[in-house]
């Protein structure tokens, strides 16, 4: 049975995403027994920069904002990560960004260490002259730190294509020749790789129907909620829906909704196209967004920002499965009440995943100027995604810890082996 009861209220939150991030590794290293000299290196990002981007506004003013790349570990490859335009961007929530970009890459063994990118603004209140504006001059800040075999951004909350297809021109006009591996997620014009837009949202849905029987639950048939439906949750609800699940609630910024029959996905995503939210979608009741969290179904995938998740509602959480499409959606706290409950959590770092294993794929097809069709693309992910599920679940029964516990280590682990195998220098 589907419920969506009333939320109790309670705001009891945990310092933030880098605390989370920093106590994730420190349990890693502490089971891996590695001195405080590898666990610092590991925990420190290797450079980091914040930088002015001045704006002129569309009505002449000037406006000044500020934006961050931190580069978290050069030891496996260039760095990778996306790029997020938010208010609440700050250095420490890009530091924790950036070091599980580091985990995500090594646990599915892409060639890549972590990075992230924000710039503290709402794109919601500037045109798109202006957004443009500030990605260009953003690009051209930062632009000695990155390029292909230093440094790829790629999209992330909100940033788009046409974002990447910004900063690829600007980088590019620069180095005075284009260059198309210095961004993924750019549009199928301009080195963009088929299957990359929908990609995080294929990864958490292959990982949520392996991790739903993996608990003796039939994928046809079952009940989900998602919170979020930006570019994972959208998506995520519709292959969720495509596979038979019956999606019975959808959260985003402005409100939520809900129908235990299961939610029209199509229908609801033509809704939003034309509104800019899932508020006032005529076939669905109106529920309040904390429910969302909280609902009596079988999977939960919380799909927006970071600590969602946290020892204030983590007790009320009654999914029987919660696969991370977000960051760091789950506080440590929660992890630890969400454990002795019994409830499967699907790491961020393996769940989402998808997203980074295409964003390699279309860095590959850039070098080499020969692009894969979107089937090829989107086997190659099923593959990869799925092997490193059956390598993190093994790993936990043989550590007897849970999913994030065992998918960290076996991350950690190959990020400290390829630190050791080159050295120290000087």
């Amino acid at each position: 049975m589907t419920t969506l009861d009333q939320p109790a209220e309670n705001s009891t939150r945990a310092p933030g995403p880098l605390h989370d991030a920093q106590t994730q590794l420190r349990e890693a290293t502490t089971i891996l027994g590695y001195d405080d000299g590898l666990h610092q290196m590991l925990a420190t990002p290797r450079r980091e920069v914040t930088v002015s981007i001045p704006l002129h506004r569309d009505d002449g003013s000037v406006e000044v904002l500020i934006g961050h790349r931190v580069q978290h570990n050069f030891s496996r490859g260039p760095a990778k990560g996306g790029l997020r335009y938010s208010p609440a961007v700050d250095l420490d929530e890009v530091r924790a960004l950036a070091m599980w970009m580091t985990w995500k890459c090594a646990l599915l063994d892409v060639p890549y260490g972590g990075a992230k990118g924000g710039v503290r603004i709402d794109p919601r209140h500037y045109s798109r002259a202006e957004l443009e504006r500030v990605t260009r001059r953003y690009t051209s800040e930062i632009s000695p730190l990155i390029g292909p075999e230093r440094d790829i951004p790629a999209p992330d909350i909100g940033t788009d294509e046409t974002t990447m297809a910004w900063l690829m021109d600007t980088y590019s006009v620069q180095q005075g020749h284009t260059v198309l591996g210095v961004a993924t997620g750019k549009p199928i014009s301009l080195g963009g790789s088929r299957g990359r837009a929908t990609a995080t949202s294929r990864g958490v849905v292959h990982v949520g129907l392996a991790a739903l029987r993996s608990r003796g639950i039939t994928p046809d048939g079952a009940t989900a909620v998602v919170q979020g439906f930006g570019k994972v949750g959208r998506y995520a609800a519709r292959f969720l829906a495509e596979a038979g699940v019956r999606v019975v609630a959808i959260s985003d910024q402005y409100g939520a909704i809900a129908d235990t029959a299961g939610l029209d996905v199509v229908a609801l995503e033509a809704h939003v196209d034309a509104t800019g939210s899932v508020v006032g979608f005529k076939a669905a009741a109106a529920v309040d967004p904390a429910t969302v969290l909280e609902a009596d179904v079988d999977l939960l995938v919380p799909a927006a920002v970071e600590g969602v998740l946290h020892a204030g509602n983590a007790g009320r959480v009654r999914a029987r499965v919660i696969v991370e499409g977000a960051n760091g959606p789950t506080t440590p706290e929660a992890d630890v009440m969400l454990q002795q409950a019994d409830r499967l959590v699907v790491p961020d770092i393996l769940a989402n995943a998808g997203g980074v294993i295409v964003s390699y794929f279309e860095w590959v097809q850039a070098n080499q100027a020969y692009w894969w069709s979107e089937a090829e693309v989107e086997a190659r992910l099923a593959d990869r995604i799925l092997d490193a599920w059956h390598s993190v679940t093994d790993h936990a029964r043989r550590l007897d810890v849970p999913l994030r516990t065992a998918a960290t280590c076996l991350a950690v682990e190959r990020v400290a082996q390829a630190h050791q195998m080159r050295g120290l220098y000087p």
